[in-house]
């Protein structure tokens, strides 16, 4: 039995030249893989490949080469199988308007063949909020409750994988802790999710495994933890109880060292070959009574930066 929710291999997506747009290459030999229960984040710029990815899975998209296995099934053997095996929520906001809140959802859970005794309607309702809505057509909803909505219609028939596609676009920040939690919750009970942002701290704060693509290729994947060293410094920011003479900081040797106020220095170094004894011993050293120490690191937002800069 596979531990892999999604397996993809060779994955290539060409679009053929057409009148109004040249050949564009979308995905070049992408390799990846999301392991069962994870929390993944699928990071990159605009046109990166993402969406072309996203509706790979879906099977909206044909794919030029490669593999897909969603769940440990081949997309290519069996695509209605697969398909039951996951969840989506777009990026746009796609609703049909004929219709209210409950009886949408029973209406795709009635695509999916679930049988009414077996379907989740009213408990899906509730966790995402929309109890009092339940009646309410999509077109009257705020963008945050049809938001939502996508949601729960891409959860009507209790998918192993849910993929979200900037699923917080545009929603304020109360609905979007709500629906953090909740997706939480699903990941808690195993449901593996696959994320895309652009709110690069939501992707620090949720994911558990980060992949980053740029111009249809993986630049980086790598667990969370490990990604955020790829840029392996810190900065030390100590305040003295008087003003600090310049003529001191020699103490520090070949530290990086900057004075930031009469009374304050920054000491830039790196956490794997530089141990914050050494910076302190270096104060004690100078005569530098401190009387305040705080750190700063690079966050996602940096690390992005940097990756996507350099490739």
């Amino acid at each position: 039995m596979s531990e892999l929710a999604i397996e993809i291999k060779g994955l290539s997506k060409t679009y053929k030249k057409s009148k109004k747009s040249p050949e564009k290459v979308a995905l070049k030999s992408i390799d990846l893989e999301i392991k069962k229960g994870s929390f993944f984040g699928l990071l990159g710029p605009n046109g990166a490949g993402k969406s072309t990815i996203i509706n790979t899975l879906a099977g909206l998209v044909n794919k030029s080469s490669g593999t897909v296995k969603i769940g440990g099934i081949d997309i290519d053997q069996d695509q209605q199988a697969s398909k039951f095996k996951i969840g989506i929520v777009p990026q746009e906001l796609i609703i049909d308007p004929f219709f209210n809140v409950r009886e949408t959802l029973e209406i795709y859970a009635g695509y999916f063949g679930i049988a009414k005794n077996q379907r989740r309607t009213d408990e899906i309702i509730e966790a995402l909020g929309l109890k009092d809505k339940a009646k309410a057509t999509p077109r009257s909803l705020s963008g945050g409750m049809r938001r939502r909505l996508l949601v729960a219609k891409a959860l009507v028939h209790n998918p192993e994988i849910l993929v979200l596609d900037e699923p917080t676009a545009g929603v304020d920040v109360e609905l979007r802790n709500q629906l953090w939690n909740y997706v939480k919750k699903l990941n808690q009970a195993g449901t593996t999710i696959l994320l895309t942002t652009h709110y690069l701290e939501e992707a620090e704060e949720l994911c558990d495994e980060i992949a980053v693509i740029n111009h249809g290729s993986v630049i980086a994947c790598d667990r969370k933890e490990n990604l955020m060293k790829v840029l392996s410094s810190k900065e030390l920011v100590l305040t003295a109880s008087e003003e600090i003479n310049p003529e001191l900081l020699s103490a520090f040797g070949d530290l990086k060292v900057k004075l930031l106020a009469k009374d304050k220095i920054s000491v830039t170094y790196d956490p794997e070959k530089v141990a914050v004894e050494r910076i302190l011993r270096s104060c004690f050293d100078a005569k530098i009574q401190i009387t305040d120490i705080s750190t700063n690191q690079p966050d996602l937002e940096e690390i992005f930066k940097h990756l996507i800069g350099s490739k």
